[in-house]
């Protein structure tokens, strides 16, 4: 097995013990037998758990970016891709172990005493902030919509696993469509 996979199986499963049950409640060798690798192993490629935190935002950043970009291209009009992100959010609310955004759970845990932590989700959220202004340029739209936008994401996300419900998806695809109309 070659190093690239080593360190997507260490990221792989400490992502899902990170995301189920928090980054402190996770012990290293908790890591180690849910990858199936030595202590060694994980700190060759990750010489620090602040390192390996680091390495599974990068991985959730990817499959952020991977489902949205996803439901944008399924969408036909303008109007329709920046809806696309709701409908996005909605599957994702429903999964069975959705359990929040894993960087704003992360920056909760780890924000305020890792500098790095929390520059990896400030840039996270800046990537999203970004491709949605994207979508709104590229709609014609003005750019004050774009934040509006995003931040009804975000607060869908945090509404959502506060409350367990995907209702807020919902929601706030009904303000958003109600944003893009007024704009447009």
């Amino acid at each position: 097995m070659s190093d690239t996979d080593v360190r997507e199986q260490i990221v792989r499963a400490a992502d899902g013990l990170f995301y189920s049950q928090g980054i402190g409640a996770v012990g290293m060798d908790a890591v180690r037998d849910a990858a199936g690798v030595s202590l060694k192993t994980i700190y060759k490629q990750f010489p620090s758990k602040e390192q390996l935190v680091l390495g599974v935002l990068a991985h959730r950043h990817q499959l952020w970016t991977s489902g949205i970009d996803g439901a944008v291209a399924r969408a036909d009009t303008p109007r329709d891709r920046l809806l696309a992100v709701y409908d996005h959010l909605a599957n994702w609310f429903d999964e069975d172990d959705f359990r929040g955004c894993g960087f704003i759970n992360t920056f909760g845990e780890l924000g305020a005493t890792s500098p790095a932590v929390a520059l990896a989700v400030r840039d996270h959220k800046l990537s999203f902030q970004a491709y949605v202004d994207r979508l709104v340029a590229d709609a014609g739209g003005p750019a004050e919509l774009g934040p509006q936008l995003a931040i009804l994401a975000e607060g869908a996300q945090t509404t959502a696993a506060i409350l367990g419900t995907s209702e807020s998806a919902g929601v706030a695809r009904q303000a958003a469509a109600t944003l893009i109309d007024a704009a447009f």
